[in-house]
């Protein structure tokens, strides 16, 4: 390794663990990581700042804001709340269809928002109705875990649910519609085959004592405390329908004519904030995830500093070169992207395994390089809690909840809690992946 490719990776590997180990101060570590590669890359002579700047996927953090500001008109007309309260009611707060219900609710919601806004409407009312419902640690770890995997796989499952996959469509790696029709039915087995673990082989709600009387209760409860909540349709029906004309845009038209994927996106955001003017602009002077857009834009000028450096391309080079199999190489591609997004977190882990991809996408199928990568680094954050992104947020509203068994014994959610249905579902989607790209490969 040469000089400039040691001093940046250092940086980049130092900001990674940091940041991971100290979220709290994610952003600040990454800003001025940022900062600190640009000047070495510069003193360096490997490139300097305004190169650097002009490589930053722009299209990819306007795709990611766009979005976020049309979750938060949907959020406004209180759909997720609808929604929550419908899957309450549905599931007769029995412990095997709550379960099911919401993690079927969240994989179908986070496909088209972002799996914080998901996840911090639906988990209070989930929350609740496990507080009525009498639950006890097993079931109440096994459940929240398996809302926390059904966010990621519903993120990965479209190119507009997650990170890694708007990285894909923004950077022009994947068209909208290639991406969804290969990851969309590999994502939803994983989610099939994770229920069926849980449900059959693990059965959380085994033990719990539960009555006709006591389910029809939690239900009537749940519906008087939320029976003022109404949607607000002059504010859904436009966003839905702009939200159904992005899509269509996304699908029918084609780059090469210059309407690309973020400007769809900023034009019909924009429209559909136009329909409501005073609510769009308080949500663009306080809603607007800037947090966000800061920290993916310090982690690709990181990225882009070490990849002016040759190293991915060596790295790749050097996959290339192990005495196996390609199809061996590739698998181990995978469970490494993995490992290291289990360590590292989702969003560090796609900036830097994604350059290592394009060059392995020279030597095999694209499509089944970037599926089988979006899919590994969907496992990889379902395996520890501080994986995900919402990982964090669900342990301190459960802590927030303050459940309690039956014989009034505090539930809590955290990492060791966590830890078995990261394990099971990190074996289930990694070998999907795996399979997948075995099968479209060979």
């Amino acid at each position: 390794m040469r000089g400039p490719q040691l001093a940046l990776t250092m940086i980049l590997i130092a900001a990674i663990t940091m940041q991971a180990l100290l979220p709290r101060f994610r952003l600040l570590i990454v800003t001025v990581a940022a900062g600190l590669s640009c000047l070495m890359s510069t003193l360096l002579g490997t490139a300097k700042t305004p190169q650097l700047l002009a490589e930053v996927p722009w299209d990819v953090l306007v795709i990611l804001i766009g979005l976020g500001l049309l979750s938060e008109i949907m959020v406004a007309s209180r759909l997720f709340g609808i929604l929550a309260v419908w899957s309450a009611e549905k599931s007769r707060a029995s412990p095997r269809r709550v379960l099911l219900y919401f993690a079927i609710g969240l994989y179908g919601v986070s496909g088209l928002v972002n799996n914080l806004t998901a996840l911090l409407l639906v988990l209070p009312v989930l929350l609740i109705l496990l507080k009525l419902m009498g639950v006890d640690q097993r079931h109440t770890s096994w459940t929240l875990g398996v809302l926390l995997v059904a966010c990621n796989l519903g993120g990965a499952a479209t190119p507009i649910g997650d990170f890694p996959a708007i990285l894909l469509l923004g950077r022009g790696s994947m068209s909208f519609s290639g991406y969804l029709v290969r990851a969309a039915p590999p994502t939803a087995i994983a989610l099939f085959l994770i229920l069926f673990a849980v449900l059959r082989i693990v059965r959380p709600d085994r033990g719990l004592k539960h009555s006709p009387l006591a389910e029809s209760l939690s239900v009537a409860v749940m519906k008087k405390l939320y029976r003022n909540v109404r949607l607000d349709f002059a504010v859904l029906l436009p966003a839905l329908c702009l939200l159904a004309l992005m899509l269509l845009a996304w699908l029918l038209i084609p780059v090469s004519t210059g309407i690309t994927p973020e400007l769809i996106c900023w034009l019909g955001v924009a429209a559909a904030l136009l329909f409501r003017p005073s609510l769009a602009e308080r949500l663009l002077r306080t809603r607007v995830d800037f947090e966000a857009a800061l920290f993916l834009l310090g982690l690709f000028l990181m990225v882009g500093a070490v990849r002016r450096t040759g190293l991915f391309a060596d790295l790749a080079a050097g996959l290339s070169r192990l005495p196996v199999a390609p199809w061996a190489q590739l698998v181990l591609f995978l469970l490494l992207s993995g490992v290291t997004t289990g360590i590292f977190s989702a969003g560090p882990s796609m900036a830097a395994l994604l350059e290592i991809a394009e060059a392995l996408a020279r030597r095999f199928p694209p499509e089944s390089v970037y599926i089988g990568l979006a899919l590994s680094v969907c496992a990889g954050s379902s395996l520890l809690l501080t994986a995900a992104t919402s990982g964090p947020l669900l342990q301190t509203l459960a802590e927030r909840a303050q459940l309690r068994d039956q014989r009034g014994t505090q539930i809590v959610f955290g990492f060791f809690d966590f830890l078995p249905v990261g394990l099971l579902s990190y074996a289930v989607i990694q070998s999907v992946a795996i399979l997948y790209v075995l099968w479209a490969t060979l």
